[in-house]
């Protein structure tokens, strides 16, 4: 392979952590140029390697969010489901601030 193939891989997702992003970005312009850009990512990497980008990243953290909605049922003055789904929600909720945790094995010991 060349490094042009190298140089632009086909992406399924995109990087999500700012680490990440980071080595994508001094690989690419490795790929492209063959030397280190003259950044903060690039000296922390070449001081400090992988840690130092996982450490300390230079670039903003990708977040990417979706919102998918509930269906609306037909309305009815008598019962909503999605009340019930609420209810239930807050229930568990509840009950894992009431229930003490349970201790491992290894705490059991102690």
């Amino acid at each position: 392979m060349t490094a042009a193939a190298f140089a632009t891989p086909g992406r399924f997702w995109p990087a999500g952590e700012a680490a990440q992003a980071d080595y994508e970005t001094l690989r690419r312009q490795v790929l492209a140029t063959g030397v280190l850009p003259d950044c903060l990512a690039a000296a922390r990497f070449a001081r400090l390697g992988l840690a130092g980008l996982i450490t300390w990243p230079a670039a903003e953290p990708v977040f990417h969010a979706e919102l998918v909605g509930a269906a609306h049922p037909p309305w009815t003055p008598y019962h909503d489901p999605r009340l019930d789904a609420l209810a239930a929600g807050y229930a568990v909720l509840l009950d894992a601030a009431t229930t003490p945790p349970t201790p491992t094995p290894k705490e059991a010991h102690r």
